[in-house]
């Protein structure tokens, strides 16, 4: 059988810590292949060892048959191998194809040489030619649609003769429609020849873009299966990623609705983006709003603490109306957060863990002269971390040190130690695997024991498995409201991508 790509037998320690362990990775040409794992599974340093920025203790690798020695990112680009990590980054007053040509404009040696930007446009156009695809290189990213901005970041990384593309999470950021967009321009790039690996924690989309997969567990590939009639079992998957049988991925629902309404929205509206939603959320149980990306659900869940001014309607919490002016004034109300994007919105990427735990309620560590008392502060972040099993060797770590799944607990940890009446979780798991994804449910229904849980997310499959009722949203606007017993993903969806009725 004929691979482009065989790493067999791949080390890598750190500290004595065993990231991979004789792992392997075979991508045949022409091929998108999966690389499927939960967080910490080996996938990310797999990947790193490949593009030169980890230098493997043992091992081997070998391009189209022939042995490579790839020890700096420098040679994986002169091997053919060029990544997309997940989010690229761009100067965003550059043009598309200043942007592909960063660091590369070919400009002679001599301290004040001009670039010939003319040059660079005519090169990206013969790019964009080589690759079909209907993009204005001249627009600056700044104006670019996130599905624009990655295709960029493809670009960039073909236009250094690229024959094997790492792809790490790229749907992260698009909507259905630039999903759709993009997968596209992957199969154009198979037929072109490039071969793809292809990183993601939504198994749907493996069906859609893949030929193969590979599944990767404590630093081992422990299956490589190809993938016949564009069809993956993910049941049969998360087994492989998890190494045990998966029995629920969702938890048992509340026995019986409550009718303590703790939290009431009454014909709510932010002017552009969503009008007239009403809904209440009941103590004891779990609320989902679901919708397209793009329908008004992050708006709604910026209105509802205080992060984005609503235009009319009314909040109250047990009763009483809410004023809220800012996130603080929400979070002084009982109210809490679990933003979509953690990374921006929801930790403090370079302080630790037991900061980032007690920043929102860092009154309940201050003690004399208004000075936090650093060990309440560590011992109230141990305990979080012990509650909700993160995964790290000390609370004074830094965030943006952990894991996807980490990163994300932390910061429903912040909410524990607010000791919130309202928990809003909007797109709680992006980016986070399988098993982590059964943590954070389960932590959520055990919050709804004592509080009010509303779950915002653009997944049906995740509002309907958590949610014990459920709301749809369609361009700002209900349209179908009603428990989640006997409630089904297809009427869902078709709620979800048209105008209709609202059901009690």
């Amino acid at each position: 059988m004929s691979y482009i790509l065989e790493m067999r037998g791949i080390c890598k320690n750190f500290a004595g810590l065993k990231a991979l362990d004789g792992a392997d990775l075979l991508v045949k040409a022409g091929e998108a292949h999966a690389l499927l794992g939960i967080n910490g599974a080996g996938k990310s340093t797999m990947i790193k060892v490949l593009s030169g920025v980890y230098t493997r203790d043992s091992g081997e690798i070998l391009l189209c048959g022939e042995p490579a020695q790839i020890a700096t990112p420098k040679d994986a680009i002169a091997c053919g191998i060029s990544a997309v990590y997940q989010d690229p980054q761009m100067v965003e007053s550059y043009t598309g194809y200043e942007n592909i040509y960063l660091g590369h404009e070919g400009a002679c040696e001599a301290l004040l040489a001009g670039i010939n930007r003319r040059a660079l446009r005519n090169m990206a156009r013969e790019l964009v030619a080589r690759y079909p695809f209907d993009i204005d290189v001249e627009k600056p990213v700044y104006m670019m649609s996130s599905v624009e901005r990655e295709i960029i970041a493809i670009l960039r990384a073909l236009s250094k003769e690229c024959r094997l593309l790492i792809l790490d999470e790229p749907t992260s950021i698009l909507t259905e429609k630039e999903k759709h967009t993009l997968f596209s321009f992957i199969h154009t790039l198979k037929q072109s020849g490039v071969s793809i690996i292809y990183i993601t924690h939504h198994l749907d989309e493996v069906a859609q873009v893949c030929d193969s997969f590979s599944v990767y567990r404590g630093g081992r590939c422990v299956c490589r299966e190809e993938i016949v009639g564009g069809a993956v079992d993910s049941g049969h998957i998360a087994e492989l990623m998890l190494g045990e049988r998966l029995s629920q991925l969702y938890p048992p629902r509340a026995k019986a609705l409550s009718a303590d309404v703790c939290l009431s929205v009454q014909n709510l509206s932010l002017e552009g983006r969503f009008e007239n939603l009403s809904f209440a959320a009941r103590r004891g149980e779990v609320f989902g709003v679901f919708g397209l990306v793009g329908s008004g659900i992050d708006e709604l869940s910026k209105v509802l603490v205080g992060a984005m001014a609503q235009t009319s309607g009314e909040i109250a919490k047990d009763g009483k109306p809410l004023r809220l002016k800012s996130p603080a004034a929400a979070i002084r109300s009982g109210l809490f957060l679990v933003p979509g994007n953690r990374k921006t919105e929801g930790y403090l990427h370079n302080l630790s863990i037991a900061v980032n735990v007690t920043i929102a309620r860092l009154e309940k560590a201050v003690r004399r002269l208004g000075m936090v008392d650093r060990r309440l502060e560590t011992k109230a972040a141990q305990e979080v971390v012990e509650k909700l099993s993160i995964a790290t060797p000390t609370v004074l770590k830094k965030v943006n040190e952990l894991s996807g799944g980490n990163q994300q607990k932390v910061v429903i940890g912040k909410g524990l130690y607010a000791d919130a009446d309202v928990y809003i979780f909007c797109e709680p798991t992006v980016g986070v695997d399988v098993g982590a994804k059964s943590g954070i449910y389960e932590m959520m229904r055990k919050l709804a024991a004592r509080a009010a849980v509303i779950i915002i997310t653009s997944e049906p499959e995740e509002a309907l498995g958590n949610a014990d009722r459920v709301m749809v949203i369609y361009k700002g606007e209900t349209t179908l409201q009603k428990d989640a017993e006997g409630l089904t993903l297809k009427e869902m969806l078709v709620h979800a991508i048209s105008s209709g009725e609202v059901c009690a």
